[in-house]
């Protein structure tokens, strides 16, 4: 796993943050879905990984900000 790095966020950058991971996620979502369809079960892997990750660090920096 990857060190911790330390980093302090205003509230509007928090959120500024969470926006481009939306976007970032909903092309994941359409990758893994194109590449489902392709019968690409890496990719579908792979992009599905990766939106989950996203996901997750969505959700702490959610709860950060109180959402």
């Amino acid at each position: 796993m990857a060190g911790a790095i330390k980093l302090t966020l205003t509230e509007d950058e928090a959120e500024i943050l969470i926006d481009a991971l939306e976007a970032d996620l909903e092309g994941y979502v359409e990758a893994a879905k194109e590449a489902r369809g392709n019968n690409n079960r890496a990719d579908v892997e792979t992009f599905t990984e990766a939106a989950q990750r996203i996901q997750a660090l969505m959700t702490r920096l959610r709860e950060l900000v109180g959402e």
